[in-house]
């Protein structure tokens, strides 16, 4: 046995373990609403459920409103053709199908019944998936082979009212039409004057060859070969109608020769197809798109070592360039869904191929680069097309869909609040995403309550290049008006590295000891930390380090805020903010975490800031939280967390308890309770069991702990395995807005940051105006 054979035997291994351990399978069914006491199950049920039901037989509509239908498609198969399996039946494609649910849900949040048919004819197979129809809102039809797949879905089209979708046919030609724009972009060519020949006659191979043409490939450009070699005018083997709309008038016979000039090979047919001298009499920079599975026609250092100008794509994850169906099927759906589209028609298809084509030549965030090892990313001839765990192909390419719906005449609804589609689309993504883009609303509105000035943000890190990614998207989103603080010529440097020079022109860099107020910042910071054994000597050097500027210009009322923490640990950023900004009246320092769960979100503290917080210091950082809570339009309800429930013993429970009450001597109004184990805190169920007489009516939002050390190992270890999203940390208690970020911070974690830091800011600012008359 070769060590390939190894290799691929133990993956098999690997795979059969996974499928088989813990639940069998990949999917299961799990309700989208409460059903675990008597009374919701009578209104999921019996006698519940005849109301949506005599609702829907007056309106068909309506089973839009009280169903699943909507978000609902069918995956349907034969398994005659399943990918590099051939005809292995309707029984050994489930696998497949089970798997193709999983990525539209994970992808685009869509709901998925698969179903593998046994039909002993195309019709039969016609009328079973046309029944469907009353169930489904789309039906995707996978690895049935050719040419009855035309049949099937060319008659379903024509008699469904609902979204048909070959994605063996159009997902295919869908992504390798934006990789070949592309291509055709790198290399400097026009689509109407490339010669192409795409190896392979079957349902992708027919599908991306129309796509093509759509795009502007002139069709007597095209050549077709099959297992027969060139499809020509006049050939009688192995031909049907669908390969003779493709047949050429031409002398070349065999794929070595209709190579021959060419720019373009398009393989969707078997490994080894192409060989390395086939292409070295093929045009200057061939572009060769090598997609059979799960070997490609030609591998991609094969084809370098001849020809070193090649550009190649593949179907495989471990080369660059993958043509991946999942860029193009989960958004296509989620966009025709969303617009109850009767049908996915040609406007549709090329809307998606534009979408992706277009999304490839913006920058990759750092998100994307994480998710794929570090790699870093790059439009060209190694990065033709998005990567699959792109969060911003379903943003990009679902409204380009729905727009495309709408304007050919397919949607039956219209959507009119493109933002407000947009911020629908990113709430599939996660929590975090539909909080944020709340917070940037809110940001929103304060500018425009405040004149349409932008707040003044300060980076003491002008040249951490997580901050310089961030503000990228901070300026395009019209956040705030950032600062940055270093050597200008180096940090401008750095941004024309980072092909960031036109994105952050605007941005203002400032060097801290040639700033005109360098002495006046100093001067204070000694009159502010003199009887703290800092001299003037001192102060001026302090002055000079960023970190201590910034809070100063924070401070003094020249900007707005400041975040820094992305090159330095914890202790060494709030330092100076501590020591210049200062703590406010009768606040505690203190840091915030946010735990987003998918409907509610919860306040930790203090995650970074005390060791070991007195009773009274827990209740001030609980009060600042539960503004913070209700800032956000949330009724605050906070729990003094401790290893007992209600017992007040001495030493932490004690603490706890007084913390709590005196919480509640201040602001009678706010549920709180203490001292509460953390499971009894968030679930109604143990607290009505265990403690009926709890203050706390509802499961708390706000969770105050004892120390450092339990917060901190809390959030950072929810960060890790929990199911949810962590956000921060935050400060609070400080009398500007200045936060600090975890040195182990993400580009994304730094725009949240900057956004919260914004909105805090702004808030400050109209507080204190308030408070000046």
């Amino acid at each position: 046995m070769s060590a390939s054979d190894s290799t691929m035997g133990n993956f098999d291994k690997e795979a059969l373990e996974y499928h088989a351990k813990g639940k069998l399978g990949k999917i299961e069914i799990t309700s989208s609403k409460p059903c675990n006491t008597e009374k919701a199950l009578s209104l999921a049920y019996s006698p519940g459920v005849a109301a949506p039901c005599k609702a829907i037989a007056k309106d068909a509509s309506k089973v839009y409103d009280y169903t699943s239908k909507g978000n609902l498609v069918a995956v349907i198969s034969n398994g005659t053709a399943v990918l590099g399996l051939g005809n292995i039946g309707p029984l050994a494609a489930k696998p497949v199908m089970e798997g193709k649910g999983i990525l539209f849900k994970q992808f685009a949040g869509i709901d998925v019944f698969d179903i593998e048919m046994k039909n002993d004819s195309t019709a039969e197979l016609i009328a079973a998936i046309k029944a469907l129809e009353p169930t489904f809102g789309g039906i995707n039809l996978e690895d049935i082979k050719a040419p009855e797949c035309f049949e099937v879905e060319e008659t379903l089209k024509k008699e469904m009212k609902i979204p048909v979708f070959h994605d063996d046919q159009h997902g295919t030609a869908i992504v390798s039409g934006a990789a070949l724009l592309n291509a055709c972009h790198v290399t400097k060519r026009k689509l109407s004057e490339i010669r192409l020949v795409v190896n392979g006659a079957g349902a992708s191979a027919v599908a991306c060859s129309n796509i093509f043409i759509s795009l502007g490939l002139k069709r007597e450009n095209l050549t077709m070969c099959d297992t027969q070699g060139v499809i020509y005018k006049g050939r009688k083997e192995g031909m049907n109608k669908y390969k003779e709309a493709f047949a050429v008038d031409t002398e070349n016979r065999t794929l070595s020769e209709a190579l021959r000039g060419a720019d373009v090979f398009i393989g969707l047919s078997a490994a080894g197809a192409l060989t390395p001298e086939m292409l070295i009499g093929m045009a200057k920079n061939p572009i060769i798109f090598a997609m059979a599975n799960p070997d490609p026609e030609i591998e991609p250092a094969k084809a370098k070592a001849v020809r070193p100008d090649v550009i190649v794509a593949t179907g495989r994850s471990d080369f660059p360039n993958q043509v991946n169906n999942v860029l193009g099927f989960p958004s296509i759906f989620r966009g025709a869904l969303d617009t109850r589209s009767t049908q996915i028609n040609e406007e549709m298809k090329l809307a998606a191929v534009h979408a992706l084509a277009m999304l490839a030549r913006e920058e990759v965030p750092d998100k994307v680069s994480d998710s794929y090892g570090g790699q870093s990313f790059k439009f060209g001839p190694e990065y033709l097309i998005p990567k699959p765990f792109d969060t911003r192909v379903l943003l990009k390419v679902a409204p380009a869909v729905a727009k495309a719906a709408m304007e050919s005449g397919v949607a039956q609804i219209q959507i009119t609040d493109w933002g407000a589609y947009h911020d629908r689309l990113e709430a599939i993504q996660g929590p975090s995403k539909v909080f944020i883009r709340s917070a940037m609303h809110k940001v929103r509105q304060a500018i425009n309550a405040q004149g349409g000035q932008l707040p003044k943000i300060i980076f003491p890190e002008g040249h951490s290049t997580k901050i310089l990614k961030a503000l990228r998207t901070i300026v395009e989103e019209g956040i705030c008006q950032p600062i940055l603080l270093g050597y200008p010529e180096r940090i401008r440097e750095k941004m024309k590295l980072m092909d960031l020079t036109d994105a952050l022109k605007e941005i203002e860099v400032i060097h801290p000891a040639t700033h005109p107020k360098y002495k006046d910042y100093a001067k204070e910071l000694f009159n502010r930390r003199s009887r703290k054994g800092v001299n003037y000597r001192e102060s001026e050097r302090l002055m000079a380090d960023p970190n201590y500027f910034a809070s100063m210009m924070v401070m003094m009322g020249d900007a707005d805020g400041m975040i820094n923490g992305a090159s330095q640990n914890y202790a060494d950023a709030v330092r100076p903010i501590l020591h210049t900004i200062g703590v406010s009246k009768e606040s505690v320092p203190a840091g915030l975490n946010l735990v987003l769960l998918e409907d509610r979100f919860l306040l930790l503290a203090d995650t970074t800031v005390n060791v070991d917080p007195s009773a009274e210091q827990c209740a001030v950082i609980a009060l600042q939280a539960a503004r913070i809570a209700e800032y956000f339009g949330v009724e605050p309800r906070v729990a003094m967390l401790s290893y007992s429930n209600f017992s007040g013993s001495a030493g932490t429970p004690n603490k706890m308890k007084k913390a709590a009450e005196l919480v509640a001597a201040y602001r009678p109004d706010l549920q709180v309770d203490g001292d509460i184990q953390a499971d009894t805190a968030v679930n109604m169920e143990i607290m009505k069991r265990i403690s009926p007489f709890a203050h706390l009516k509802e499961g708390a939002n706000i969770l105050i702990f004892p120390n450092l050390e339990s917060s901190n190992i809390c959030y950072k270890l929810l960060q890790q395995v929990g199911k949810v999203e962590v956000i921060g940390p935050f400060l609070m208690g400080v009398r500007r807005s200045a936060n600090v970020l975890q040195r182990s911070t993400t580009v994304e974690a730094i725009i949240n940051s900057v956004v919260l830091t914004t909105l805090e800011a702004m808030f400050i600012k109209e507080r204190l105006k308030a408070k000046n008359g």
